[in-house]
């Protein structure tokens, strides 16, 4: 049960904090990649299947470290994605990327709408909508990483080995 744990609360918090913060933690994806070494060998992962998913996840911090030296993406969201990408693999990597790009669009464009309407007082007085509402403030990215992560992850290894043992 760890196993089907550990993947989508690390999505949900990363996306919590993005939200609140517009900043996803070190610690959560460093403990996000400390899960994978553990658990990937106690959860029966062959040597390929390992270093397929660490070839997706160091695939994502060269193209993630590269978008944030271009500045199209924050150092959370590169490492966010990395950690993400780590868990997810190489085959479902593609489909993982592609729903994150749909729904970060999404995120953008309603992100734009909303900064476009005045923002009522009572929600004014909240840190996090504030920011949010800030034209000259980012988008927090790792809401889409995340929300993708949740989508494609019962597709995954992870699924298939948790239902090979119960």
């Amino acid at each position: 049960m760890l196993l089907l744990a550990v993947f989508p609360v690390a999505m949900i918090f990363g996306a919590i904090w993005d939200l609140t913060t517009m900043t996803i933690p070190n610690r959560l994806t460093i403990a996000l990649v400390a899960a994978f070494v553990l658990l990937a060998p106690l959860a029966g992962l062959s040597l390929q299947q390992i270093g397929m998913h660490v070839a997706a996840g160091a695939a994502m911090l060269l193209v993630g470290m590269a978008l944030f030296g271009l500045g199209w993406i924050g150092g959370g969201d590169a490492k966010f994605v990395t950690g993400a990408a780590l868990w997810i693999g190489l085959t479902d990597l593609l489909p993982y990327l592609l729903i994150a790009s749909v729904l970060g669009g999404a995120l953008t464009l309603a992100l734009l709408s909303f900064r476009r309407l005045p923002l009522p007082d009572f929600m004014f007085r909240r840190a996090w909508i504030a920011r949010l509402h800030d034209r000259d403030a980012g988008v927090p990215y790792g809401i889409a990483l995340a929300v993708a992560g949740l989508i494609v992850f019962p597709r995954t290894v992870w699924i298939e080995l948790a239902a090979s043992a119960a």
